[in-house]
Formats: structure tokens, sequence, C-alpha cells
């Protein structure tokens, strides 16, 4: 019988073909092929089903990879598929934007060894399409319909894995966003040449067929406080995830045009999708034809230069303070800009922004690194005397997010935040200080991935049912009594 695993040493390691670059800077589609179905059955079977699964250890879902991977390698698709649902609520997103350089493939023992990784991100993503061509991913069916209610503040990927977890145990559940649709980062953040609308949108169209109820365009604080949300529910999960821009405070920061990178982003996004969009359309936030900086290193920053480039911006520069090895950003994302044009101008920092009324130029420092700094990095150092000047039309900040102020938002001054704004929990319960109110992802972590978001949230679950559960076997006490 064929050996249908360890093929590693026979095989060599092959990820599916990109579009070219001339072709895909030319619209938003995403960039990689599907794998046809023996390519990903080759590539499985390279799989080394190793004693200790590395790349399941560092996946923040704690994926069952080994067992999908040799399921897809034996063509066993529905299988894999249900395995690889079993522990993600939206795997085919993960396939396709999780930093896998970062997590499981630059964690896999078969790369370490110097034979390639395991393209396991591709083969999760391959996996899962399949299962939605085929129709294997079906609504949620409750056995047991429970009266019990939680609303979930937030239409993330935390947010939303909570939600569907809480329903397949019965219980009612309400969503409630302020966009006008449900995905929050992933419908507004990220392109689509990296993750396709349809595919959110899908994914968000199952929920509601689950019987979960969304509701658009509301703002706790706004259309109502956070106490009167929990008068209407028994608990309540807060995910809004965060938004809030870090500033750069230099001289010439209040000149026109320049942005935040949420808001360049979500300007393109929308026209994606179709919406108008008042500040795009009359070319503010349109790259066309600019010569465009974007400031950071991140994913996000990696998002902005890459759009910008299908935008048809006439240069487009990405500032960063350190070198490529210790940028933070995920290096298949940098090495993908590169190919597109993208000049990284490394070991740079923006000392001010130069223009009149419009910015016109960013003047930098050059930069050296130095000792390592708390964070392990080589801390970046100013060359004293490096000055100089780069032009700039349109100009992208993307370093970091921070949250909002949700204790004043939300009209609720009570709710316990940390010093870095984020909303402080029990880590053992995921309880806020305030009683029956939960928080998950971002807002409570920080800014971090989606694949930590999807956990968070579903951490979250499994505490707000217990949570429940100790609500309801009280009352039930208190009426027998």
């Amino acid at each position: 019988m064929k050996k249908k695993m360890l093929q590693f040493v026979d095989l060599k390691q092959e990820t599916p073909l990109k579009r070219s670059t001339l072709k895909r800077k030319q619209d938003f589609n995403e960039i990689y092929s599907e794998y046809i179905t023996d390519k990903a059955k080759e590539q499985s079977s390279r799989c080394s089903q190793c004693g200790v699964p590395f790349c399941q250890i560092h996946c923040p879902l704690s994926n069952n990879i080994p067992d999908w991977l040799k399921l897809t390698a034996e063509g066993r698709l529905k299988e894999a598929y249900e395995i690889s649902q079993s522990t993600n609520n939206m795997p085919e997103v993960c396939g396709r934007i999780c930093p896998q350089d970062r997590l499981c493939e630059g964690n896999c023992v078969i790369e370490q060894s110097g034979h390639g990784t395991v393209t396991i991100g591709s083969i999760e993503k391959y996996i899962n399409d399949t299962a939605w061509d085929n129709g294997w991913v079906k609504p949620v069916k409750v056995k047991k319909e429970l009266k019990q209610s939680v609303g979930i503040v937030g239409a993330g990927p935390a947010g939303l894995a909570c939600a569907e977890e809480l329903r397949k145990s019965g219980y009612q559940v309400t969503i409630y966003d302020r966009h006008d649709r449900p995905g929050g980062l992933l419908i507004y953040g990220i392109p689509n040449f990296k993750l396709e609308k349809f595919v959110v949108e899908r994914r968000t169209k199952l929920l509601k067929d689950s019987g979960i109820k969304f509701v658009q365009n509301f703002e706790v604080g706004k259309n109502k406080t956070l106490y009167e949300l929990k008068e209407m529910h028994d608990a309540i999960l807060v995910a809004t995830g965060v938004y809030k821009a870090r500033e750069i405070d230099i001289p010439g920061q209040s000149l026109n045009n320049i942005f935040p990178a949420m808001e360049f982003l979500t300007a393109s996004n929308r026209k994606g999708l179709g919406d108008k969009v008042k500040l795009f359309d009359n070319g503010t936030l349109n790259a066309e034809g600019k010569d465009v900086v974007v400031i950071g290193g991140g994913d996000t920053a990696m998002d902005c230069v890459r759009t910008s480039v299908r935008q048809k911006a006439k240069s487009v520069r990405c500032l960063y303070r350190r070198d490529r090895e210790n940028m933070p950003g995920s290096a298949r994302e940098v090495g993908n800009a590169i190919e597109e044009g993208v000049d990284f101008v490394w070991l740079t920092n923006p000392k001010s922004f130069i223009g009149k009324t419009n910015v016109e130029a960013v003047e930098v420092n050059k930069m050296r690194l130095g000792d390592p700094d708390s964070s392990g990095r080589r801390k970046p150092e100013i060359v004293m005397g490096s000055e100089y000047k780069i032009p700039a039309d349109l100009v992208i900040k993307s370093l970091g997010f921070d949250p909002e102020d949700l204790p004043k938002l939300f009209s609720t001054p009570e709710l316990s935040i940390s010093q870095w704004g984020t909303i402080k929990i029990d880590l053992k319960t995921m309880q806020t200080n305030l009683e029956g109110v939960f928080a998950a992802g971002d807002i409570v972590r920080g800014a971090s991935l989606v694949v930590w978001a999807i956990r968070d949230g579903r951490d979250a679950a499994v505490q707000i049912e217990k949570y429940l559960q100790s609500k309801f076997n009280k009352n039930k006490s208190i009426e027998a009594a």
C-alpha cells in the first residue's frame, strides 16, 4: 500500500500559484489561485505527523492540523472539514489572513529541518472552500431552544464566534453593531486581495440563518446605554475591538491629506462594496496619481501600501524605523508588497510634515539599531544630521490602534478599564466588574490577530454559559422555595 504521509523528503513544497504581479496590481481580487485536488492531497501528504505537533501548539485555536492534513491526503475532505470547523468558527477566513509564517507554518517541524513547511494555510482554505462549494456548511440546528438571551456588542470575529457557540447551546443571541454591515474589521479593514467580501458575507448570512439576530447602526451610549441593554438580556458581551488610531506628534500633523489607516482602508472597501464615499469620489482618499507615504510596519501598513498600488498611485513608499528583519508584520505580506512595486524605506522615521495647506513632503531621519528594548527588539536611534525629504501628496498613518473611551461612550463610568484603556476582566471568568457583563477580543488584549479574537470569543461563550446556568439554577431554587 502506498504511503500516504511523511512525503516531505520526496515532495518539495509548492504553494498555490500567484497571479502575475502585472495582473494582480490591476484589481482587488485575491492573488492566490486555489489548489487543485491532486495538489492539495500531495502537499498534505508532506506532513510528518510528528508526535508533538508544534503547528497545533502554536495555533491560538489549537486546530487539529495534523488530523485534517492526513484526511486531506487520503481524499476524505468532508471529514477534514468537520475537524477543521470543530475548533474554528471561521476556518475559511483564517486560511486566508492568518500570518501562518509566524504561527503554525513557522513552527512546522519539517520547516525547522530545512525541507520547507507544509502549506497549512492554503490547505485550510482549500478544505473549507470545498465545503462551502459542496453545501457541507450548514446553519446551526438547535436541539432545544432556551429562554435566556445574550446581547453581544460588536459584530467582529470575537462577537461572531461567541454568538455561534452560544447559539449551538440554544441561547437567544442578538448582536449590536455600530456599522451598517456585520463583520467589523473583516468587512471594512481588510482589503479584498486578502479577503474577498463574499467570504465574510456568506458567513454572517449563515449566522442569521442560524437564528442569531443582528441590529446594525446601533451605538451603545447613543441608542441605549449599557445598563439599558443589560436590562434586555441575561448577559452581555462587549467585543468592540480597538479602532482609535495612534497619533504621531510631530510638526505639521494638522496639514490636509494626512489620514489614519482605517479611514483610508474603509473608504476603499466601501467603494468595493458599491457604496458612495464622498472623500473617495472627490479624490481625497483615492491614491491615484499621488506620491503616497505610509508610516508603519505592521499588517495594516501592508494593506495600505498594496491598496495604494491598486489605486494606481504615482509612487508608494513605506517608512519603517527598524529594518526588514524586525518588522512586526507578516513576512509573506512584505514580500508581496515588494513584488508589487512598493518602495520600503527601512531605518527611517518621520521628523515633520511639510506643506502650506496640504502635505507636500515628509522630512525624515535615518535611524540605526541600538541595544534591545523591553520587547527584545533592538531599539531604533536617530542618526544625527541625517534629515532629508520625501515627496508626499497623501500620508497614511499606520501606527497601531488603541481602545476608545468605552466607559464614556457607553455612558457607564463604572466600567473598569486598565491603564491602557482596555476593559479589565476576571481572567478566569472573563467577566468585567459589572455583574453579567463580559468582554473578549481586542478590547481586552489590545490590537491583535483575528485568530486570537475567535479564540477569545469561543472562551467567552464557555464562561457566559456557565454564568447563565448558575443564574438559571439559582432562580429555580428561589422559585422552589
